[in-house]
């Protein structure tokens, strides 16, 4: 008989985590050479801590074997047309629930003002809601927070999720993998039918009055942004309702 395997440490698991979401926000950063000269100590992560579920790991591998031989250059050119070219699949958080509202500035101050809290410090040029980064930061944290703090996030995440499934990406076991450590989102059916039925986006239609639109809203965002009480998560979602009528709105 063979018997049951032990539950990991507090320590050992929150290890896990960190290597775990590292890898998760690596493989869905923008491709450089060093993505691709890391391939095999993020296989190996995945496969030793065996934190993944078996229907999230092997797409997991799966994506990860996907670069092995790849031209960077089709690599970027693939990544920059999916994530960077609509709305509908952004890798910002507050893009999916405030658009370009004041209220998208505030949650930015906060959110950054979390990141100092801990101690993070913020390496790059993105915005603090840019998913791969917000990973990074939870793969700092320890287990408990990290996991709600994720769990907040599952409502956009999970759409994402959904609207790559419907675009056949490999990139979807990414937020497979999210959901499979948080839990689904409440609502979750509502989100992949949403997901299913929306219009295509024609944000590239329509670029020069968005960027107009932005800079407005930017511009007028700045003012407005006040320092809040850290005792409130910075990226709570909104409730399930509104954030799907958020969703109705912007198509």
């Amino acid at each position: 008989m063979v018997g049951r395997k032990s539950l990991p440490t507090l320590q050992e698991l929150q290890e896990i985590i960190m290597l775990t979401l590292k890898v998760l926000s690596l493989l869905l950063s923008y491709p450089e050479a060093e993505t691709l000269a890391a391939l095999d100590e993020m296989t190996a992560v995945i496969e030793q801590e065996k934190l993944l579920k078996n229907a999230h790991k092997k797409p997991v591998l799966a994506l990860i074997n996907s670069y092995r031989n790849a031209d960077l250059l089709d690599l970027q050119e693939h990544y920059v047309a999916l994530f960077d070219r609509g709305r509908y699949v952004s890798l910002h958080i507050f893009e999916h629930v405030h658009g370009e509202s004041r209220d998208r500035g505030q949650a930015m101050v906060n959110l950054l003002q979390m990141y100092e809290s801990h101690g993070f410090e913020m390496s790059t040029h993105e915005l603090p809601d840019y998913i791969p980064l917000f990973l990074e930061f939870l793969s700092q944290q320890e287990p408990a927070e990290a996991v709600k703090l994720l769990q907040d996030a599952m409502p956009v995440l999970g759409l994402l999720g959904a609207r790559l499934a419907e675009r056949g990406s490999k990139f979807k076991a990414i937020f497979d993998s999210l959901e499979g450590l948080a839990g689904e989102p409440e609502g979750i059916n509502e989100i992949r039918q949403q997901a299913a039925t929306e219009i295509p986006d024609e944000t590239l239609l329509h670029m020069d009055e968005i960027w107009e639109e932005e800079a407005v809203s930017f511009m007028g965002a700045g003012d407005s942004c006040q320092t809040q009480a850290a005792t409130v998560s910075p990226i709570t979602i909104t409730s399930r309702d509104q954030f799907l009528k958020s969703q109705n709105r912007s198509l």
